[in-house]
């Protein structure tokens, strides 16, 4: 994790995410000195930076993340979602995967990496111009139906969707508590002035969202990123509360990455299947985001609205992807060499679109000093 640490900052220069030096540190362990069963007991720990990222998501679903281009947010997560769907019939047909394994696959390339996305957009300054502003609100918004892909593929393979939960009543129980803990949220801010800022109260949210999601069968995914959504209702997020979640996902999450790493055996690299499967994995995953750019008319063009900036922010599949693929892998859904697969299409989507992005924020750069020494001081 140390080597993985120093290595960022050069890495971030080709726009290259530290996860593929952790995905790539964490398959020479586990394939000679430190098998992932080794570490299997701690695995627990390292989720928490995945709860954690999901959690900041939650934060950035607030009230006003709709009030501007409302209609070309929703068309361009629509095509986010439905596009891939087209894909059933050449993954099941070509590569003969069960229902469930195209679901999980789909899900995969229908989520986009809103961290390494937000991230890029900020040490850039980008986040607030009406390109980034639309890219926000569509990569957040975007992962929530591929979540729903990712629950309902586990579902039709057979398993409980969360470690504990059975279906059922469990799940109606657990759409109660989020409806329940939505309106005390309202409640609370209306008649109380405390609001939860300290550590150990996000944290307490965070865990304690992420186990109802996991009890009721919703996933602890889906649980930390309500938990993030409540929290944004008290209290809007200040640099105290991203401070404390910065500091957990810095930590924790590279250990994840690491441990993705480790699970990829080294012997199905050598199978052509699962190369062939990625390489189409890869073009589905390109081209269901090109499609995404139909959703930005020539009103938000008018507007300021790079089409372009917008549809590279969508290719990177970053956490979301290695998430699903994990969840799926640990559930027994899909094998060893489709999970190398996934993996692969991850890690070339998320480096692919991220140095897009960032070629793409670099000319618009370069072009607006050049229009702005065009007209001049006194202009």
């Amino acid at each position: 994790m140390l080597i993985a640490r120093l290595s960022a900052g050069p890495l971030a220069r080709w726009a290259v995410p530290s996860i593929v030096l952790e995905l790539g540190m964490g398959f020479v362990l586990g394939n000679t000195v430190l098998p992932f069963s080794s570490i299997a007991p701690l695995s627990g720990l390292a989720e928490l930076g995945v709860l954690t990222l999901f959690f900041q998501v939650g934060l950035e679903v607030r009230g006003d993340l709709l009030t501007t281009r409302r209609g070309s947010i929703l068309r361009t997560v629509a095509l986010s979602f439905f596009t891939p769907l087209l894909a059933y019939w050449p993954l099941s047909a070509w590569f003969g995967m069960t229902t469930p394994q195209v679901l999980l696959c789909l899900a995969a390339l229908a989520a986009t990496g809103t961290g390494v996305t937000l991230r890029v957009l900020a040490q850039r300054r980008a986040l607030h111009v009406p390109s980034g502003r639309l890219l926000v609100g569509v990569s957040v918004l975007d992962d929530l139906p591929a979540i729903g892909l990712l629950s309902l593929a586990t579902a039709m393979g057979g398993v409980s969707l969360g470690r504990t939960g059975q279906g059922g009543l469990p799940l109606v129980l657990g759409l109660l508590a989020a409806v329940l803990s939505y309106g005390i949220a309202l409640w609370w801010v209306r008649h109380r002035t405390e609001r939860p800022k300290g550590p150990l109260s996000i944290l307490m949210i965070l865990i304690g969202a992420a186990w109802l999601g996991e009890a009721s069968g919703l996933t602890s995914l889906l649980g930390a990123l309500w938990g993030g959504v409540l929290l944004s209702r008290l209290a809007p997020p200040e640099e105290d509360v991203n401070r404390t979640l910065s500091v957990l996902s810095d930590v924790f999450l590279p250990l994840y990455f690491i441990g993705v790493g480790m699970r990829i055996q080294a012997d199905t690299l050598l199978q052509p299947e699962a190369w062939a499967l990625a390489s189409v994995l890869v073009v589905l995953g390109i081209v269901s985001k090109l499609a995404c750019g139909l959703g930005i008319s020539a009103q938000d063009r008018a507007a300021g609205v790079d089409r372009w900036l917008v549809v590279f922010g969508l290719i990177p599949r970053g956490l979301p992807g290695l998430v699903f693929a994990t969840t799926a892998l640990g559930a027994g859904l899909i094998n060893d060499s489709q999970f190398s697969a996934l993996v692969i299409m991850v890690t070339v989507t998320t480096v692919l679109g991220l140095l897009l992005l960032e070629q793409r924020l670099a000319g618009l750069t370069r072009a607006k000093g050049v229009q702005a020494a065009m007209l001049g001081p006194g202009d």
